[in-house]
């Protein structure tokens, strides 16, 4: 038990290093990034409890730049496996559960440091390598914003436990904050190598237990993460990573009578998918599960008249093609006014025409490549229907190759009808749809952009005009978790602008706040009486 009331420094946002030519961060990097390269191919193994379990399946892992390219094999495991990280994560649950909040503090703020120090550049480029990020993307996600969500979460805990009843004379109520009773499972995307590690880091910091089942494209990635947690010192059983098939992780945990917990990031349909399955099976379980997930977004821009072109043309390249469009804040449709709409497609044709695309080894490339063959397909085949299309077309970009790598060109589309396929869908890739409208249609294209998509996870308003900034804000209240005034839809901070979104975009827990951690706690509250009643007979009965 504690023996004393500790405090975590309030954090500090971890610096964005530069890479500039000639830094050292830039020299360490790359050479890391050549000597990971060019390593015999590694054998990257499941978690389970203590063990790290090989099977004869082995799935390849190659580069989105680089498809022919093998960097090594991950181990593919069955239902079996799933029941075994099941009970090695029961198995240490008492433990952990047990062991005092400062101890599990410690081991994520000793992770954070080991990230901030010796396995940055290892982070970087492993990123850079199978998730084709180039290395300020990398540098802003695998590096930045995981030393955020462990130093930060940290704190959050500490202020939680801090968060106590009032007592009266004579008694002493108390708030406990225990772990859920039974395990959770992770279910992590493979475009953020911070939200990977944190979906398991911040339900086992709270005293959970997980299973861990990452995305495939993205395990080259967990398994340095994996590296990083061990060295920190989390004990075995956990975390527990394993890389299975979807449908066979659900068909054992989602019956399982200890399953307490799911924390998600993915696609909408499976996160509707998963919710029904849990639904369907909620009689089994010994306490109601927690569901929390951040799923798809279909992000704006808008600008009323007085907005200023550059600004706008800056967000739109930048919030559109950063990480080629992967992300579920990423701006995919904007509606611009036709009075600055021809210096604002000026200003993007110069930046779309300046960018380099071609592979993270290459610090000069702003693009790289798209995931995988399925993205290429799925992204490729909007970029083709846009170009049979009569009330669209294709105004830049539009090029596609996917014979080395999965590249495609940053493509904007002109659309003349608001309900346009592409303003509608979520595509994830580097495609943006604008539409035209005249100035005096402000209101009205505001009432059209909130009723557009069933998303609502980011958005973002230009403009001069403190009285249109404040009008579009309460129009579009609903509209977006995460709301910009005069910047890109994309880019939030851990501690700065807590993250999630509403609608078909999640349950809004906010990751980066004290308000996901809370996801993952039980109360119990404890009244404590020291003089007891010694007669049953209240003053009224006299």
């Amino acid at each position: 038990m504690p023996k004393g009331v500790f405090s975590i420094p309030y954090p500090v946002n971890e610096p964005v290093l530069s890479y500039a030519p000639g830094s050292p961060e830039r020299e360490e990097l790359m050479e890391m990034y050549q000597e990971m390269y060019n390593q015999d191919p590694i054998d990257i193994p499941m978690y389970i409890g203590s063990e790290e379990v090989r099977t004869d399946d082995k799935r390849p892992m190659s580069p989105p730049h680089e498809h022919s390219k093998i960097l090594g094999h991950f181990n593919y495991g069955t239902s079996t496996h799933v029941q075994q990280a099941i009970d090695a994560a029961l198995a240490a649950r008492k433990d952990w559960a047990d062991m005092s909040w400062e101890h599990r503090a410690s081991i994520f703020l000793k992770a954070a440091d080991l990230l901030a120090g010796p396995y940055r550049a290892k982070m970087n480029a492993s990123t850079m390598l199978a998730q084709s990020k180039n290395a300020f993307q990398a540098e802003i996600d695998a590096a930045c914003e995981l030393i955020d969500f462990f130093k930060f979460n940290a704190y959050y805990m500490q202020e939680i436990y801090e968060n106590q009843p009032d007592s009266q004379p004579g008694i002493w109520n108390r708030l406990e904050y225990r772990p859920l009773e039974g395990f959770l499972l992770a279910i992590t995307p493979f475009n953020f190598t911070s939200i990977a590690a944190n979906l398991p880091a911040s339900a086992a910091m709270m005293g959970n237990v997980v299973l861990w089942k990452p995305a495939e494209s993205q395990v080259y990635s967990a398994q340095v993460i994996m590296e990083l947690f061990k060295e920190a010192g989390l004990p075995d059983g956990v975390i527990n990573l394993i890389t299975v098939d979807g449908p066979a992780v659900g068909d054992i945990v989602f019956k399982h009578p200890d399953f307490s917990g799911l924390h998600f990031t993915g696609s909408t349909g499976v996160f509707r998918h998963l919710w029904k399955e849990i639904g369907m099976n909620i009689d089994k379980y010994k306490t109601y599960p927690r569901i929390v997930g951040e799923t798809g977004g279909k992000d704006f821009v808008i600008a009323p008249h007085s907005a200023n072109a550059q600004e706008v043309a800056t967000a739109l390249t930048r919030g559109a093609f950063e990480f080629q469009g992967q992300k579920c804040s990423a701006a995919s449709r904007a509606y611009v006014p036709s009075n600055i709409w021809e210096e604002v497609r000026g200003a993007m044709e110069l930046d779309l025409n300046s960018f380099k695309m071609g592979t993270p080894d290459d610090f000069s490339n702003f693009v790289n490549a798209v995931i995988d063959k399925r993205a290429f397909d799925k992204i490729t085949s909007y970029i083709d229907y846009v170009k049979e299309q009569d009330d669209a077309e294709v105004i830049m970009g539009g090029n596609y190759d996917g014979s080395k790598g999965y590249f495609i060109e940053p493509t904007v589309v002109l659309t003349s009808n608001p309900k346009f396929r592409t303003m509608c869908e979520e595509i994830f890739g580097p495609v943006l749809t604008i539409f035209v409208y005249e100035p005096d249609q402000w209101e009205e294209t505001l009432e059209m952009l909130d009723q557009t998509s069933e998303y609502a996870l980011t958005g973002a308003i230009f403009s001069k005009d403190r009285y249109a900034i404040q009008y579009a804000t309460k129009a579009l209240e609903n509209s977006a978790g995460n709301f910009y005034i005069n910047d890109k839809p994309t880019g939030a901070v851990v501690g700065q602008q807590p993250f999630g979104g509403s609608r078909a975009s999640g349950t809004n827990d906010k990751a980066g706040s004290y308000l996901n951690l809370l996801r993952w706690v039980s109360p119990r509250t404890i009244k404590e009486t020291f003089v007891p009643a010694t007669d049953y007979r209240y003053p009224f009965l006299g």
